[in-house]
């Protein structure tokens, strides 16, 4: 008998791509889809069943079906339809705490993987260069998304306790990008204009939709040999990409504004409904994020497809021309750099560790002045 796999939130692109994916798996013998509302696309061969995991009835679908693993992809920051953010906390914090209760009480669960963030490190002026699983965040996410990641990395900890017989696998994903992402951060960096802060020029990493698949993939299933398919694991494509090379590959230029006005754009944006410029996106978006993915490939034995950059591009591709071409953007700001008299003329392009200077601060690597 192959592995009975329930999978949360099939109703989104990423959900139901995993389900058609590990389909294909000769280790799995069902896939079952659960979400609130009926996906748009197809499950292929899986069982789909609606059930709000906001209530107890998800622990009937276990039962009946007999899971012995659960993939918790519905974990998100953006509503599905006409839900509001209201809507997504819920489901994301409630919805996994009636999940996992759900298997607690389970006698065949197995197996947990849970769908995370890197944003659960959050995001300050003095955060080291580069987080590890075990580097304590300097300053907790305090709203949003990644306060969501953090209630719901503390349950499935909680879970972990009680429940010692599962094995339990947490990923905490970069951004993820690729031609069908979601995200708030996608629906920023398609802006016609980006507006950034001023004087910071964050660090950013990207992750591929295709990786993320492949990488849930592995983590459903029994360890081998020397790997160990349990614990927690930031997943990320190599390299890193400043917001700036950001702007440039895309061809939008950007808009620069003093930190004390970006809340007040960010209110802007969300009221004629553009993007969500949450408060830890900003965060994000001044000082930057990397975290160290040796875990990922040392003891998970996972090695991602795509690149940072590469993963950028291909997302870059799929929205289309900018404003500008990008060639033209990125010598155009090469000669206004160069013409500056208070700085060295460093354009950024080797992955953000070149710092530029001014007489009075040092944007360091993580884009923070020092």
């Amino acid at each position: 008998m192959g592995k009975v796999v329930l999978v949360t939130g099939v109703a989104r692109q990423l959900g139901g791509r995993l389900v058609r994916r590990i389909q294909r798996d000769p280790e799995v013998d069902r896939v079952i889809g659960v979400d609130a509302v009926g996906p748009g696309h197809h499950l292929g061969g899986a069982e789909f069943v609606r059930a709000d995991i906001r209530q107890p009835a998800i622990g009937r679908v276990l039962a009946e079906h007999a899971v012995d693993t659960v993939v918790h992809m519905d974990v998100t920051g953006t509503p599905l339809g006409a839900g509001g953010r209201t809507a997504v906390k819920e489901t994301n914090v409630i919805g996994t705490m009636q999940l996992l209760g759900a298997c607690q009480k389970s006698p065949t669960v197995k197996r947990l993987v849970v769908k995370s963030s890197t944003s659960v490190y959050g995001s300050a002026p003095r955060d080291p260069a580069v987080f590890t699983e075990t580097t304590p965040p300097k300053s907790l996410p305090s709203g949003g998304f990644a306060k969501d990641a953090v209630e719901v990395e503390g349950y499935v900890r909680g879970f972990a306790r009680r429940r010692p017989d599962v094995a339990v696998c947490v990923l905490r994903f970069a951004n993820i990008l690729g031609p069908c992402a979601d995200s708030p951060l996608a629906e920023f960096l398609t802006l016609p204009v980006m507006p950034t802060v001023f004087g910071y020029d964050p660090r950013l990493q990207f992750v591929h939709e295709d990786d993320v698949i492949d990488v849930l993939r592995i983590a459903l299933h029994e360890p081998r040999r020397s790997t160990l398919n349990s614990g927690t694991f930031n997943i990320a494509g190599d390299g890193v990409l400043t917001l700036s090379q950001c702007s440039r590959r895309l061809g939008r230029p950007t808009l620069p504004v003093l930190l004390p006005a970006v809340t007040w754009v960010g209110s802007a944006l969300r009221t004629i409904g553009i993007t969500d410029f949450s408060p830890e996106q900003i965060r994000l978006l001044t000082h930057g994020r990397v975290v160290s993915t040796v875990q990922m490939r040392e003891t998970l034995g996972f090695r991602p497809k795509y690149t940072t950059a590469e993963t950028f591009a291909d997302f870059a591709r799929s929205r289309g021309p900018g404003l500008l071409p990008p060639r033209t953007l990125a010598k155009a700001v090469d000669q206004v750099t160069a013409a500056l008299p208070f700085t060295d003329g460093a354009a950024l392009e080797d992955g953000g560790r070149t710092a530029t200077r001014t007489p009075t601060q040092t944007t360091h690597s993580s884009g923070q002045p020092g």
